[in-house]
């Protein structure tokens, strides 16, 4: 039997439509649309199906990510329940669809705590104006020198997101990352493109957000951990609520090792599966580790596809 390790997107991932078509086709996904938006007090299907403002803030954005990775993912293990997992991983907030996965924390939980994982992010920016900036084609060890000879002068940068070779974001103070911009481009960098985000994510400028985050997550993250979730900080597996809350309390402020993560588990693998909307994690392992065979699920035509390729 194929080993299998299991996984989930972060922000950035989200697109107007995602889980139309599970919503559409599936009375589990209905019901899962109904019971997370009666959590939060929202219509997930205005905020997902419809032209919005809320799809990006980043206190609803979250939340709807989980939500549409968590139906794929359902879907998935009620058609293939004798699966066995290895491992399961996210990349940043995808960490939280992993611990809902593994069955660390009920997906209706999950979906408050990240609402409001996004509301402590959001506030701990909003007196500054805080961004985050993609580096392509800059090696990991220049962009990490550029930004600490920026902090040794004041400047707030951090890496803060490392993807795969050659394409690392960094996070701070936007007139920071802006100012740096021809720094990155005369180490060789082929881009420094500044994103649409309101946040500056795995930093230090999220501190403020640690503790009472920490606190919801007490509430929330059990011990009931079918499998190992490794950890974006460490890059390696854990499997207890004590560990879960300090690793994503200090998820908030480290930087996401996503590119270390597949790299350390791809040789104990024989395939991935990205659940939930696009290809963007199936994108990266291509091109960190080619050896690694990614599938997708992210409505029913692509379940299907899997399902008889792996559950037949």
């Amino acid at each position: 039997m194929s080993k299998i390790a299991m996984i989930f997107a972060g922000q950035g991932s989200q697109a107007v439509g995602m889980g139309k078509d599970f919503y559409e086709n599936s009375k589990l996904a209905r019901e899962m649309f109904e019971k997370a938006g009666d959590r939060i007090g929202v219509d997930f299907k205005e905020i997902i199906f419809q032209e919005n403002e809320k799809l990006g803030q980043t206190a609803y954005t979250q939340p709807a990510i989980l939500l549409v990775q968590m139906i794929a993912y359902k879907l998935f293990k009620a058609e293939c329940s004798d699966i066995k997992v290895e491992f399961f991983l996210g990349h940043s907030l995808g960490e939280f669809s992993a611990l809902c996965a593994t069955g660390a924390i009920d997906y209706v939980d999950a979906v408050e705590l990240v609402h409001k994982r996004g509301a402590l992010m959001q506030e701990a920016c909003d007196t500054i104006d805080a961004g985050m900036m993609a580096i392509v084609g800059l090696d990991d060890a220049s962009v990490e020198k550029i930004c600490s000879d920026a902090q040794a002068d004041g400047k707030k940068v951090w890496p803060a997101n490392y993807n795969q070779d050659g394409q690392l974001v960094v996070a701070g103070m936007k007139s920071d990352l802006v100012s740096l911009e021809q720094t990155f481009k005369d180490a060789g960098a082929k881009r420094a493109l500044l994103l649409n985000m309101s946040v500056a994510s795995h930093c230090d400028i999220l501190a403020p957000a640690q503790a009472p985050l920490a606190e919801l997550m007490e509430k929330y993250i059990t011990d009931n951990f079918e499998a190992p979730v490794i950890s974006n900080v460490t890059t390696k597996p854990y499997a207890t609520k004590a560990e879960a809350v300090q690793l994503l309390k200090d998820q908030l402020v480290k930087p996401v090792k996503y590119k270390q993560s597949i790299q350390a588990i791809a040789p104990e693998v024989d395939m991935a599966i990205e659940f939930g909307n696009g290809v963007v994690l199936k994108g990266l392992n291509r091109r960190i580790a080619k050896e690694l065979k990614t599938l997708n699920i992210s409505d029913m035509a692509s379940l299907e596809k899997v399902k008889e390729e792996i559950c037949s």
